[in-house]
């Protein structure tokens, strides 16, 4: 009630409170349709002919809209299709395991009983500090865990972050230890606690790392150059880059398609697997951008 008397109590805006609303109206809708252009061109750009893109350039109107690039990659839908289906398959499996450990990472490390909680967090630290390098690395995924042309060699380079632990660790600090003091008299386990209490009070920690691990393995190909040898194994992102270097023949022989390269749409072919990329993944946003601010700026202030 009281927020509804002030709310009828508010002073109506003066003459210079409104010349700002509307300055601030105009100005974030031209930063948002300067933000927006690149995307409407690289669209746009997609349904041009090669022969337009050469002699006019990239536009945001085509005189006439041509669907080469699209056909060219839907010469080649099975391997498209599968290569959706690993990264789709990477991105869920990839963004659940690591939800999971790096939230029980933040848990364990945000409870003051836990003795060692400062030394790990070193540890966690110094991991950001210096790495093995890529050969250990290249040994360790290969010859140690033998993973060669295994989709576990993209999961699990990109499981956990130390950002992110850290991040999880200072949002779950700010969650009131009377929950938990409460939770462990009625005798709730540890884990219990963890999943009932501290897991649903988490939740914009959890859309915001979410986020990013999902971005990670959508975006995934350097680890899928390492390590993946199988066509049907490669990702979204990896394959779209062989297809965009196809103008390299060597593929299209492999792939058993006979295309004319005179015919090649390989300047829109560039934008049209942009779009193939960053098509699906920009649905998952707007899920978690209510999130996403409260996510990164309580568990940066916090602890």
């Amino acid at each position: 009630m009281s927020n509804i008397k002030k709310f009828k109590n508010r002073k109506p805006m003066g003459k210079d409170e409104k010349i700002m609303k509307l300055i601030f109206t105009i100005l974030v809708t031209m930063f948002a349709l300067i933000c927006l252009f690149p995307f409407l061109l690289l669209i746009s750009s997609s349904f041009m002919s090669e022969k337009e893109i050469l002699t006019e350039g990239y536009k945001l109107i085509p005189k006439k809209i041509s669907f080469s690039a699209y056909e060219f990659l839907g010469s080649n839908i099975e391997n498209l299709l599968n290569a959706y289906k690993t990264t789709i398959t990477i991105a869920l499996v990839g963004t659940s395991l690591g939800l999971l450990l790096m939230s029980m990472a933040g848990y364990v490390l945000c409870r003051k009983d836990f003795k060692y909680r400062n030394q790990i967090s070193f540890f966690i630290y110094f991991t950001t500090l210096f790495s093995g390098g890529l050969i250990p690395s290249y040994i360790l995924m290969v010859n140690g865990l033998g993973l060669k042309d295994n989709l576990w060699s993209m999961i699990l380079p990109g499981l956990m972050s130390p950002w992110s632990i850290f991040l999880m660790r200072n949002f779950m600090k700010s969650i009131p230890d009377s929950l938990y003091e409460s939770a462990a008299i009625d005798g709730a386990g540890d884990f219990k606690i963890y999943w009932k209490i501290f897991m649903p009070l988490s939740k914009p920690s959890l859309a915001t790392i979410g986020l990013f691990l999902t971005l990670g393995y959508w975006n995934e190909w350097y680890n899928a150059m390492l390590y993946i040898q199988s066509t049907n194994k490669y990702p979204l992102q990896y394959f779209l880059q062989k297809i965009v270097s196809q103008a390299n023949v060597q593929l299209l022989v492999q792939q058993g398609l006979s295309i004319n390269t005179a015919d090649l749409p390989s300047e829109s072919i560039k934008m049209a697997t942009a779009v193939v990329a960053i098509g699906p993944i920009i649905l998952v946003y707007p899920f978690v951008q209510k999130y996403f601010v409260s996510g990164l700026t309580i568990g940066a202030v916090k602890g």
